[in-house]
């Protein structure tokens, strides 16, 4: 997962990255309302954990902004000292999505992320993904168009599961990169060969291109069957 935390705390912040990092999850971090709103609206989180208490904007604040006009979908869970009913309705009413009391669970914590991602990613119980003629079972790693079964490298398989799940959205360049290899991305012209190789697979022996490149932008899959 790619997880924003906006948090102020030093020493939370420091616990989250020494759990959270380890088990292969990238993070970044804001340590003000503000700065949190212009980070978790200019990059794609899969997740965000969002402090009550936070110099500028507030936490409900910063989830107000972010909801109703950045208009961004993705999960945020809060964290806050306040346990009361009302101050939980509050939270939920400006559009969170998770709440977790402080001091709590690190285990839970990581728990209730990757719960809230894979509602975000309508993931289903069968592990099956499914857009337009394409069906990805994730739990076989098989993929099918029209029924027919396809062929794919593994980088292929990893691009088109990011692909399927964001559909119809685009998907950047940089968040292809990043999901795939890290840190540590390769050359520039290597994603280009895979996007290809993964385009022939999925189009070639159809009528319908599902594979859509739009330049600047990212890439995209469109429903084959129009």
């Amino acid at each position: 997962m790619y997880i924003l935390i906006i948090e102020d705390n030093s020493d939370i912040v420091a616990n989250l990255y020494g759990f959270l990092e380890p088990l292969g999850h990238m993070l970044d971090v804001a340590q003000s309302g503000t700065v949190g709103v212009q980070r978790a609206a200019g990059s794609d989180y899969d997740v965000i954990i969002l402090d009550l208490e936070l110099p500028g904007l507030d936490g409900i604040e910063v989830c107000r902004q972010l909801r109703k006009e950045k208009r961004l979908a993705t999960p945020i869970l809060m964290l806050t000292a306040r346990d009361t009913v009302n101050d939980k309705l509050t939270g939920f009413k400006v559009g969170a999505d998770d709440y977790l009391v402080k001091p709590f669970s690190l285990v839970e914590l990581e728990a209730r992320l990757t719960a809230l991602v894979r509602r975000a990613r309508n993931e289903i119980v069968e592990h099956i993904l499914e857009f337009g003629e394409l069906q990805l079972d994730t739990s076989r790693c098989e993929v099918k168009r029209a029924g027919r079964k396809l062929v794919l490298t593994p980088i292929g398989y990893r691009i088109l599961e990011i692909l399927m799940r964001k559909a119809p959205a685009v998907v950047t360049r940089e968040t292809l990169l990043r999901e795939i290899w890290g840190d540590d991305p390769p050359d520039s012209d290597a994603l280009r060969t895979h996007i290809h190789a993964l385009r022939t697979a999925i189009d070639r022996p159809f009528i319908l291109p599902m594979l859509t490149t739009l330049p600047g932008n990212g890439y995209k899959l469109v429903d084959g069957n129009g």
